[in-house]
């Protein structure tokens, strides 16, 4: 019978962080996270009919004209507030450059 080598101990956020970047969930857990930053910056996420994101591109559909002229004035504060909510977030695995760097509103 062959013994378990042991191994030092680490702490839960590394293992979960390790887990997810080696089992390659990290392009899908960012985009998930960005739609729920778009959802808590705009707080229109009532209104949001289809997201989509690319290379630092947020495309958001949403069933409302004036909410769209409205969120359309606050383009780049919008971007802020995204990317500093992805910045406190934990889960976030960025590179450390801005996520969203523009904001697409149709």
């Amino acid at each position: 019978m062959s013994r378990v080598a042991r191994k030092t101990a680490l702490p839960l956020e590394e293992v979960i962080h390790e887990f997810i970047r080696t089992s390659h969930l990290t392009p899908e857990l960012n985009t998930r996270r960005i739609f729920a930053a778009w959802d808590t910056a705009s707080g229109a996420g009532r209104y949001t009919v289809r997201r989509f994101y690319r290379d630092g591109k947020l495309y958001i559909t949403v069933d409302s004209s004036v909410v769209r002229s409205q969120l359309s004035f606050q383009r780049a504060a919008l971007i802020e507030k995204i990317n500093a909510l992805l910045a406190q977030d934990e889960l976030f695995t960025g590179d450390g450059t801005d996520a969203v760097r523009e904001l697409i509103l149709k």
